[in-house]
Parts: C-alpha cells; structure tokens; sequence
C-alpha cells in the first residue's frame, strides 16, 4: 500500500518510447513540473501528449517539447507557446486541437471507461471532420472517442502515502479527471501525509486511481500572463 517514491525521476523511470501521457494542468497551475524535467531528462521519444494547455514559452510542457521528444500534442489552448507554434505550423509536430469542454469530457469519460459520447460541439466544423454525426431530437451531435494514456502526470496540493489526493481551486481543472484515465497515475504532491491526515470527505481523487506518490520541492507560484493596471 506504501506508493512512495523518492522523487520524480524513479517515479518516471520506466516511461517508454511513444507513451502516451495525461499531463494535468490549467494554465500553469497543477502542472506536474518535476515530472516534466524527469521524462525531459529520461530522453524517450515519440510522446503522444494530452494536456489543457502546452504550456508558455519557458513552462511546463515546453521542456519535452524544445527536446523534440512530442510526437503529437492533444490540446484544448496553445496560445502562450513560441515553440509549440514554430513546430506546429512547421509540420513537425502532429496536433489535435479539441474544443475545452470536449477535451475535459472525453478524459472523464476514458477514465470512466465509457468508449464513446455525442455531443453538439463542432458539428459543421472541421473538428467533426471524419467522425459519425447522428441527429437526436432534431439536433445534429458528434461522437467523440473516450481518451486514456499509458501514464497520467498530476499535481496534487496534499497526497497521502496510500495515494489519496486533494487539488486546490485551480488546479482541479483535469487533474482529477485525468488521474483516473491513466493506467499508471504519478502524483506529485506538496505535501505528503500519513493516511488519515486527510479527511474522507476532503479527498478529490481516492488512492485507488493512484500508482505512485512523491513529495515535490517548494517552487515559487508562476504567472502565465501578468497584467497591471497603469498608475
């Protein structure tokens, strides 16, 4: 029942070539940056790699990507990245733009292990392209397909050492979710608790989702874009 390790690289070590990668996040909030630097430094290749966002221009998934070790980036926003626009326009990295909320359900739904969902969003657009369209009740819907991955990454504010997590305001966006759609969840967690520290009713994510733990370092809270008022 211990799931922990000692940090990040012997938790992320045995991530293979062309894995494919739930990377938690919004924004830059709940991004598993350690485990990030880990698999960078671990040099695999060929990720396939689904994440919210891609990260800014120094931050977050831009590491993986500057190594050239992404295949292809599942992503709902990838406005704040030089890199991933260089590669993307270039031809070099393979994309999947996926509508915000569609993303976050087809990583419920492959967590959940429901294949498939219709939903309204796209239809008529090129994000339908190539996919079944069916009319219910008089309205056109498009299948899209339950996501899951090899491995989830997901940054968690507390963690016990069984593996329950809690997620704090923002960073509950696609953490929980994708904790659940991994077949190995890797959970770094600010701070790390012996179980019963964390009250039942308080846990987002139960240790049953969860393979392995490990405490992070304290790291300064970044802002994806700062904007002040003028004096």
């Amino acid at each position: 029942m211990n799931k922990v390790f000692p940090n990040a690289p012997a938790a992320c070590a045995d991530i293979p070539n062309g894995a494919t990668l739930l990377v938690g996040g919004f924004g830059l909030c709940g991004v598993p940056n350690e485990c990030i630097a880990a698999v960078r430094d671990l040099g695999v290749s060929g990720l396939v790699v689904v994440s919210n966002n891609a990260g800014t221009s120094t931050s977050g998934l831009v590491h993986l990507l500057k190594n050239r070790q992404v295949k292809k980036m599942m992503a709902s926003y990838v406005g704040e990245n030089v890199v991933f626009e260089q590669q993307m326009l270039s031809g070099e990295l393979e994309v999947e733009l996926i509508p915000q909320g569609t993303l976050s359900e087809r990583i419920r739904a492959g967590g959940a292990g429901v294949p498939a969902f219709f939903t309204p969003t796209g239809v008529g657009t090129l994000v339908a392209e190539g996919k079944e369209v069916r009319e219910f009740d008089g309205r056109r819907y498009v299948m899209e397909r339950g996501i899951t991955g090899d491995y989830a990454l997901v940054k968690a504010y507390r963690g016990d050492r069984f593996g329950n997590l809690v997620f704090r305001k923002t960073s509950r966006n696609f953490n929980p979710m994708m904790a659940t759609a991994g077949r190995i969840t890797i959970a770094e967690v600010e701070h790390l608790v012996e179980p019963g520290e964390i009250e039942p009713d308080q846990v987002h994510t139960p240790a049953i989702f969860v393979q392995r733990i490990f405490q992070a370092a304290p790291t300064e809270k970044q802002i994806e874009r700062r904007t002040v008022r003028k004096r």
